[in-house]
């Protein structure tokens, strides 16, 4: 089976078959590191504004990856994350925020949704687990940021949950799509990460790693998640998963254990077209 995130322009991963679930009507993708201008240890499509980069540096990949889809920068927004699983609808009255500056993101958030058209909405990762939402039937698109943290304390369920009950979405009309990240090839936990994972999930669920001995375990991010929609009513055929890990291939991506936290983000972004 074809991987669901396929190269589409140097600058950026796009989501391969994503007019079969929308009729052309989202735009969705996940950057790369390449066809930027940041200097080292960032070179060189650095999005992020957190990580010491220069921010006119950032501000201008930000502005080649938001032409290269066909929008201005303006259109975007981005949240202040912080590892959590809150989750922000995004509105009009949102355009522009934390596009130029840290400061300016909606604050504390780890998972934005919105229902209008032409708003980008944008999350920065460099091994966290991006997460893409959309449906066939209801215009309404979202994403999510799952590290560890946000996939135990159940981010991914929890869009699901409020697209059910706030915005009344059929379930089993929800696609969701899980990015390149790092893999359990290459993501070491301890014990005290394990047993947050075993509290998140059921007697029963199959568990999402192997153990390697001395309290050490091979995590895979991806599974978990998955197990945590398929729960809250995604069927598991619209949960659809890449095989790209951010950690074995830092000459196309950002990888923040593999190059011991130096170094830029990626962007996912997705968006409703008008």
């Amino acid at each position: 089976m074809s991987d669901p995130f396929i190269l589409g322009y140097e600058m950026y991963y796009k989501i391969n078959k994503l007019r079969d679930f929308t009729n052309n009507k989202v735009t969705a993708g996940f950057s790369t590191r390449h066809g930027g201008v940041s200097q080292e240890p960032f070179q060189s499509l650095n999005l992020g504004l957190h990580v010491k980069d220069v921010d006119e540096d950032v501000i201008d990949n930000r502005m080649r990856l938001a032409e290269a889809i066909d929008t201005q920068l303006d259109q975007w927004v981005f949240a202040d994350q912080v590892h959590g699983s809150e989750i922000s609808k995004v509105k009009q009255t949102d355009k522009g925020k934390g596009s130029k500056s840290l400061e300016s993101g909606i604050i504390g958030m780890d998972g934005l949704y919105t229902r209008e058209r032409d708003l980008v909405l944008a999350l920065a990762y460099a091994d966290c687990v991006p997460i893409f939402f959309l449906s066939e039937e209801s215009d309404i698109v979202g994403i999510a940021h799952a590290g560890w943290k946000g996939s135990v304390k159940g981010i991914a369920a929890r869009m699901v949950d409020t697209w059910v009950t706030m915005e009344e979405v059929a379930v089993d009309s929800i696609h969701v799509f899980v990015g390149p990240s790092i893999q359990e090839c290459c993501y070491e936990v301890d014990e005290r990460v394990i047993t947050q994972v075993d509290d998140s999930l059921d007697d029963e669920d199959p568990r999402p790693y192997t153990a390697k001995g001395n309290s050490k375990y091979q995590l895979n991010l991806q599974h978990l998640n998955k197990q945590l929609l398929i729960r809250a009513g995604v069927p598991e055929k619209n949960v659809h998963l890449t095989k790209l890990c951010t950690s074995c291939n830092i000459e196309r991506f950002f990888s923040h254990r593999k190059e011991n936290g130096a170094t830029g983000r990626m962007l996912g972004f997705i968006m409703l077209k008008q």
